[in-house]
């Protein structure tokens, strides 16, 4: 009796191991995305996750379902945590930021969002970092754009005001300068 009890719960551990697998790694709901630059031989890469807005209140109150509230914590996209990588020194909005691996997650506003670049690359997002762990953090205003932007998007531009990360969900979006 025991062993058949050992038997159905090894079964069942490996279904739900199999359907974790499955849904994070091999067909996420929220696709892998990477952005990547080449900055004078310097290395820039951006990883995270690609959620849908599929007709949800993206940003706004928690009272009002939002499904990125106001004022708290996010990991900029879905799954695992953002992750921002140069291969040499940059200036990020203004501030200097060494070269190395970061996590990067944002506390957004209506008017805009707090950025932060955190030494914990490679976390699953789901949890806050640790904010003693904080490099920088950035007040970047948002912009209202007229169409919406269906998926969650992160992109280097470079157009004549410079180079600049981009974030762009449902009608907002951010522009973090990059020298």
């Amino acid at each position: 009796m025991l062993k058949k009890i050992v038997f159905a719960l090894l079964i069942l551990l490996f279904v739900v191991a199999g359907y974790l697998t499955y849904s994070i790694f091999i067909n996420p709901k929220s696709p892998k995305g990477k952005a990547e630059f080449d900055k004078n031989g310097n290395s820039l890469e951006v990883i995270y996750y690609r959620p849908y807005k599929k007709e949800r209140l993206i940003f706004g109150e928690k009272a009002d379902g939002a499904l990125v509230p106001y004022g708290e914590y996010w990991r900029l996209g879905a799954n695992f945590a953002t992750t921002f990588e140069t291969q040499g020194d940059i200036a990020v909005g203004g501030r200097m930021l060494q070269a190395g691996r970061y996590r990067v997650y944002a506390i957004p506003y209506a008017d805009h969002w707090v950025v932060a670049f955190n030494s914990e690359a490679g976390a699953f997002g789901y949890n806050p970092p640790d904010y003693a762990n904080d490099i920088m953090r950035l007040n970047i205003q948002t912009e209202q754009r007229p169409t919406v932007t269906e998926q969650f998007t992160i992109d280097f531009v470079n157009d004549s005001a410079g180079l600049a990360l981009q974030m762009v969900w449902d009608t907002t979006s951010i522009l973090i300068p990059i020298q």
